[in-house]
């Protein structure tokens, strides 16, 4: 099977973006570019507000990603986590479109009889170890996330070796906003490896405002303009695959 490349923005935050743009309309504008906006929200164990909370689903929820919440003791383990699953949804999601074009406008992989299903779900799991993935990292570093950098670095790092195994290639790119002209400050241009991350961390500085629109926006823009649908090039080789 042909295969394309899935697009994320990873982004990581504890909320309460204060200036641009609204960050949701900026995740639904990646949604539409075929760039899904995952985000895991990092929060002390004693805080509870609620509104930077509903934020932080609220651009998961636009840009057709993930969005969990953690403290931040279980950031490494959520950051992979989060990244495949929100991997596993997007190729469902093209799958689906696939078999409504088949079979009628109403069907999906849950209305397949058990075997075919079983069937389709092989297909899910190959294209989840082989698919190509570039994920642009998008860390906020404003007052508020001072003290959990340090962990964002580790759990970043372990993203990196997690998706090692994986047979298909990565891309990753990281910023940080605020950025000193910009709302993002670009700290890894893209890269197969993340190795490098803890020498750019050292160099972080946080504080000021919180753009997250704007830095979705700029994010965006740092994906190629090659096709950003689909990555199932090879429509017989699936219907051959997944028994159709």
């Amino acid at each position: 099977m042909k295969k394309g490349t899935l697009k994320q923005i990873l982004l990581i935050t504890d909320g309460c973006s204060n200036q641009g743009e609204d960050p949701a309309a900026m995740a639904a504008l990646a949604k539409e570019q075929g760039i899904a906006v995952n985000v895991i929200g990092v929060i002390h164990d004693h805080q509870s507000d609620d509104s930077g909370i509903r934020e932080i689903e609220d651009i998961a929820l636009a840009g057709g990603g993930i969005s969990q919440i953690v403290h931040t003791k279980q950031l490494s383990q959520t950051v992979q986590m989060v990244t495949r699953q929100a991997m596993t949804q997007t190729i469902k999601g093209v799958i689906n479109q696939e078999l409504q074009n088949i079979l009628g406008d109403h069907e999906t992989m849950e209305d397949l009889p058990p075997e075919k299903r079983g069937k389709v779900m092989e297909v899910v799991d190959e294209l989840g170890e082989t698919v190509d993935l570039e994920v642009c990292i998008l860390v906020d570093t404003s007052a508020s996330m001072k003290s959990k950098l340090p962990t964002v670095q580790e759990a970043l790092l372990d993203l990196s070796i997690s998706l090692n195994s994986r047979m298909g290639n990565n891309q990753f790119c990281l910023y940080s906003f605020p950025g000193k002209r910009h709302a993002t400050n670009k700290l890894m241009a893209w890269t197969p490896q993340i190795d490098s991350i803890s020498s750019v961390f050292t160099k972080l500085a946080s504080g000021g405002i919180t753009p997250t629109g704007p830095a979705i926006r700029e994010a965006i823009q740092t994906f190629s303009k090659t096709s950003r649908r689909s990555f199932l090039s090879d429509d017989e080789s699936f219907y051959e695959e997944s028994g159709y």
